[in-house]
């Protein structure tokens, strides 16, 4: 009898090798699930998670101060076109030096450490900001929130990624988009709301809070499990372990299988193991997902926002509008992070870059077609110039951009943008977890580096449509990048996620 029952055993296993391990250990796993408890989980993510509020606030912190600063009275502080575009675009450069020197803090002091390190830049650079004598003050202040920004968004994922648990993952993973997005929110209302707008200086003065707050938190959280295992600490991650989980629940069981799986791998990734499928096919994966995010437009249209609806002169005032897109933004964000646990990580993309290029196309034909009489355009040209002309009558026609604006968005936010984040943390080995996250944000903020510099010049040239329908084509490259290359992990430890990576098999990528 003992023959019989083994056969059917091993036939049941390779069957179901092509997706995730069923059966008997995955209702246990179910049972494990439902016994914990989350509370201290949900604070260790919320103090961490205070760093992309202060990364969304640092962001969108040139909307309201630009304008101020080109009306200066001081010429030292003054802005002209010039310095105006590089106060708004200096920050992605500062965001990429962050997640180049991630690259290495992640793997040597952790990821929490590394989160506490980056109040430091963005505590000085809002200091710079809110003391700046002259515009050097204004652009370093702006270049080190803008470092900060890089080190926590290449640290944050990553962190909550490795101290949650298969049941929250998906939502918690999608907290860092929601708390930028709330952070950009409230910059908004500090800066144009009437009744609580600060001026500039005191803008940068409220975002040191989140930063001092953020630093005090975290001192009483613990670090990641499995970089404490992958650091030979094991009494550390065990107490670590404990603490997230719930000391009366079997947490040493989910101990046993982390730690099993930082044995197989070595301390630190080698120059011949980037070879191995195992190690560069995740990693290009996530790497080219925060490629095709940035091309697909959001930075260019979040940073010229107002300038775009001024220049298409939808009905509502240009502030107005850029709060509008900001609560559909944040709406968006907090339906990924509820779906994403139960509808899954491919659909929410299919989904979400069908929706984009939908948007990308309908604001493309529109600029194109709709004669200037109707748009309230005046030459189809610039962005900048028309920021201080005065508002044209306008017709219904006009919400066009707006509503295509706002469906871009709220794709956006459904999926590609805390999705990206959250599969660049799961699908990453453990041995090059740190480098390759770091990687991935250089990529990312290279890249919209580069879209937010040429973006005026290309609309200068060729006009407002043009980008747009850019934009159009990247998004049907990214249905068909998440069809053909990026994985499924829903309800899926991260050990299970390695083990499917290391056997190479296709079907995995299916």
């Amino acid at each position: 009898m003992e023959p019989r029952t083994r056969e059917p055993l091993v036939r049941k296993t390779r069957s179901s090798y092509r997706t995730f391990p069923e059966g008997a250990g995955k209702r246990l796993d179910k049972e494990y699930l439902r016994s914990l408890h989350n509370k201290r989980l949900y604070l260790a993510v919320f103090a961490s998670v205070l760093g992309n509020f202060s990364f969304g606030f640092a962001l969108v912190y040139p909307s309201p101060v630009i304008p101020a600063l080109e009306a200066h009275p001081n010429p030292a502080l003054r802005l002209d076109q010039h310095t105006a575009s590089w106060f708004g675009s200096v920050f992605t450069l500062g965001a990429a030096a962050g997640g180049l020197s991630t690259m290495v803090l992640n793997d040597r002091l952790g990821r929490k450490l590394s989160i506490m390190v980056s109040a430091v830049p963005s505590a000085v650079g809002y200091a710079l900001l809110a003391g700046a004598q002259g515009i050097g003050m204004l652009l370093l202040g702006r270049v080190l929130t803008g470092y900060a920004g890089g080190v926590t968004s290449s640290s944050i994922p990553v962190y909550i990624s490795e101290i949650s648990h298969p049941g929250v993952r998906g939502m918690l993973g999608a907290c860092p988009q929601i708390m930028a997005v709330l952070g950009s929110l409230i910059l908004y209302a500090l800066g144009k709301y009437p009744g609580l707008a600060l001026d500039w200086r005191w803008l940068a003065v409220a975002g040191e809070v989140p930063v001092l707050v953020m630093i005090i938190l975290l001192c009483f959280m613990p670090n990641s499990p499995r970089f404490l295992l992958s650091q030979g600490k094991d009494d550390e991650a065990l107490s670590s372990l404990c603490w997230l989980r719930g000391k009366d629940t079997d947490y040493a069981r989910e101990y046993e299988q982390i730690k099993d799986s930082v044995r197989k791998q070595s301390q630190r990734i080698s120059c011949a193991e980037i070879k191995d499928p195992f190690i560069y096919k995740p990693i290009l994966i996530a790497v080219g997902m925060r490629f095709l995010q940035q091309l697909s437009g959001v930075t260019c249209v979040l940073v010229y926002l107002q300038s775009i609806f001024k220049k298409t002169s939808v009905i509502l005032k240009p502030e107005y509008d850029a709060a509008l897109v900001g609560l559909v933004r944040l709406f968006s964000v907090a339906i990924a992070a509820v779906s994403m646990d139960k509808a899954g990580r491919k659909i929410l993309l299919f989904v979400s870059a069908g929706v984009m290029l939908v948007s990308n196309l309908t604001m493309g034909l529109y600029v194109h077609f709709v004669p200037a009489s109707q748009n309230g355009t005046i030459a189809n040209k610039t962005l900048v110039s028309s920021a201080n002309l005065a508002a044209e009558p306008t017709n219904y026609i006009t919400l066009i951009p707006l509503l295509a604006t706002m469906f871009f968005i709220m794709g956006y936010a459904m999926g590609w943008g805390p999705i990206t984040w959250l599969l660049m943390s799961e699908i990453l080995p453990l041995k090059a977890r740190g480098v390759a996250s770091g990687l991935c944000v250089v990529v990312s903020w290279l890249t919209a580096f580069t879209l937010t510099e040429f973006f005026l010049p290309v609309v200068e040239t060729f006009g407002l449509e043009v980008p747009f329908l850019f934009f159009t084509v990247i998004c049907a490259g990214n249905i068909l990048f998440t069809g053909c290359c990026v994985p499924e992990t829903k309800g899926r430890s991260l050990e299970q996620i390695e083990a499917f990576f290391r056997t190479g098999r296709r079907s995995f990528m299916r």
